[in-house]
């Protein structure tokens, strides 16, 4: 048994047994003529305290590529015709990263994020074990690191922003961690989880 799965498991739920009306999203800067449904991977390691504690898996983007270019990204996709977002979120993860799937257990999906750019995306929140020998993809990875998942869940790590784009203006959070820096819609998907789990008002449950 994991107790850091079984702890996750019991905020997730109780964190979705009501609507949160005011959670982040750029739904209203989405391009309608380009739209895809994507998943993530949110993958908590199981990493004890005395090693620093859960950390979140996270990926930096080549340069060259088409959409987000060099930034901050959970591992994910577009979903493939017949998928569902936890099996796209678990194939992409194994393609990017080589995590592979069987290495997830799997607790469930959270609130969807349509970016700006046409996309879709629900993220899905797993644990997986420490220290996988993760092998990143260079056509989809150029870097990945592991964040603290409790400096990630407060939200005085985070500077708040605000930038006229697309005719209105759009609130953005962001931190940089050890030469990352973390914004964009990775940065509010994980915002809107902190505010599902609630994760520092709960510690204490954590055996």
């Amino acid at each position: 048994m994991s107790a850091l799965f079984d702890h996750l498991t019991s905020l997730f739920e109780d964190g979705h047994r009501e609507e949160i009306p005011d959670l982040l999203s750029d739904a209203r800067f989405a391009n309608a003529e380009r739209t895809a449904d994507a998943a993530v991977l949110i993958a908590v390691t199981e990493r004890r305290e005395e090693e620093g504690g859960p950390g979140v898996i996270l990926t930096k983007r080549p340069a060259d590529m088409r959409d987000h270019p060099g930034q901050v990204a959970f591992p994910g996709g577009k979903l493939d015709k017949g998928e569902d977002a936890i099996t796209a979120a678990l194939r992409e993860a194994h393609e990017e990263l080589e995590l592979h799937p069987s290495k997830v257990r799997v607790i469930g999906t959270t609130d969807r994020y349509q970016t700006g750019t046409g996309f879709d995306v629900t993220p899905v929140l797993g644990v997986v074990p420490p220290n996988l020998p993760l092998k990143p993809n260079p056509s989809e990875v150029e870097d990945w690191f592991e964040a603290p998942l409790g400096l990630l869940m407060d939200h005085s790590s985070w500077t708040e922003h605000e930038v006229f784009w697309r005719g209105d203006m759009r609130r953005y959070l962001e931190m940089n961690y050890q030469g990352f820096r973390i914004w964009g819609v990775t940065a509010a998907i994980i915002a809107n989880l902190s505010r599902r789990i609630a994760w520092h008002g709960n510690m204490e449950r954590l055996p």
